[in-house]
């Protein structure tokens, strides 16, 4: 009923708390999928959450405004995606009001109230070995700073294919 790579959103948000993957998977959704606000929504919580974990309060703020903003237009879609987009409100609404006044990051859980995805992205959960719920490790740097520690060396080499072509005019 839902698309993998929301499970695997979901799985990543409230298991391994790996925000950077969820944007990664999401995105991908996104572009296939139309480009729906839907994605970009939880898209930008994603990220929003990634900068508060990094001590990044402006970006966060900015990121989770969005969200909001979006989400008021958006409510009908966050509903179908199995979400109670009410409490979803009210959760964004609650974090940026934490960012702003200097909280320290903590770990949510998205408001799930399809019970059927909720038991669907438990079990996958479990699958890889995850904690549903569990606090993100604030002190595991590969987590915390994924972008600058991750392998990039694909994405430079297709870069570098394309200029190439480019260059030779195919």
């Amino acid at each position: 009923m839902y698309p993998k790579a929301y499970i695997d959103y979901l799985v990543h948000f409230h298991g391994d708390r790996d925000y950077f993957e969820c944007h990664e998977i999401l995105e991908e959704q996104w572009k296939r999928d139309g480009r729906k606000r839907e994605w970009l929504i939880l898209i930008q919580i994603a990220v929003a959450f990634y900068h508060y974990r990094r001590g990044n309060s402006s970006g966060a703020l900015r990121l989770i405004k969005r969200a909001r903003t979006l989400l008021e237009e958006a409510r009908g879609m966050i509903r179908r995606l199995g979400l109670d987009e009410k409490e979803l409100a009210v959760l964004l609404e609650e974090a940026a009001e934490r960012i702003a006044r200097g909280e320290p990051y903590e770990s949510i859980e998205l408001p799930i109230r399809d019970r059927s995805l909720y038991e669907q992205c438990q079990a996958a959960c479990a699958e890889r070995q995850l904690v549903w719920g569990q606090a993100s490790d604030l002190t595991d740097i590969d987590l915390v700073d994924k972008h600058r520690r991750r392998d990039r060396s694909d994405v430079i080499a297709a870069r570098e294919q394309k200029k190439r072509a480019k260059a030779e005019g195919t």
